[in-house]
């Protein structure tokens, strides 16, 4: 009986050992897993050893390099997988498809925009989208953005991360958020005030005064331009 329960003691210890051992495990044993697993599903191998020589380069701990490569070869795989199909999908086109995937697109839109674009604006089109998704636009609003720009030309859509930037910087936001129904506010929260000819709330119409005179604008302080008929004028 006591070698029953002593065995079945050193199995729950045993099998509760697996998972702290994975948490401990070296960090050169977990990039050599990532660089593992890149070459099982396809994945080049030189998009993984990049980012090693360029924390490596920039003086990262060793941990820190197998976290960011552990997190870069799910990407890279997810992207792959999206791609797959896809004509002459390049080593660029998977390194912009994770970096859009890692920006929060989703698979869907990721694998819309390989579909329409061509492929050899495959990469700047995904490198477009992500920026514009990092500055706070919507994937699927952002997606119609630079569809558009693909049909206006390769011009158009290398230009649209930047006319988007700065059009934030003018306080404009992003196009499926800024002014949506709201009457008398401009982009980016700036009031922008009635029509001219639309008395402001509270304010006085500029046409008429009490009484019916109308009234000279150009006029100092709004008075009459000149003494009129019942004033004492003659």
């Amino acid at each position: 009986m006591r070698m029953m329960i002593g065995g079945s003691v050193l199995a729950f210890v045993m099998s509760n050992a697996v998972p702290v051992l994975a948490q401990v495990q070296p960090p050169q044993d977990r990039i050599d897993t990532a660089i593992a697993r890149a070459r099982q599903v396809g994945v080049p191998v030189a998009l993984l050893e990049n980012k090693i020589a360029e924390g490596k380069a920039k003086g990262v701990s060793l941990d820190r390099i197998a976290e960011a490569v552990e997190r870069r070869a799910a990407a890279l795989e997810r992207a792959s997988q999206v791609l797959r199909g896809q004509q002459g999908v390049r080593n660029d086109d998977l390194s912009t498809g994770a970096d859009a995937l890692e920006s929060g697109v989703s698979e869907a839109v990721l694998q819309k925009i390989a579909e329409t674009a061509p492929r050899e604006r495959r990469a700047v089109a995904i490198a477009a989208l992500t920026q514009l998704v990092e500055l706070g636009h919507v994937p699927e609003a952002a997606l119609e953005r630079v569809q558009e720009a693909l049909q206006r030309g390769p011009n158009a859509l290398a230009n649209l991360p930047a006319q988007a930037s700065a059009g934030q910087g003018r306080g404009n936001g992003p196009p499926e958020t800024a002014g949506a129904g709201a009457v008398g506010s401009g982009r980016g929260g700036a009031p922008t005030g009635p029509p001219a000819n639309v008395p402001a709330p509270g304010g006085e119409s500029q046409p008429t005064r009490p009484g019916g005179r109308p009234e000279n604008p150009s006029s100092p302080g709004g008075r009459p331009a000149g003494p009129g008929p019942g004033r004492g004028g003659g």
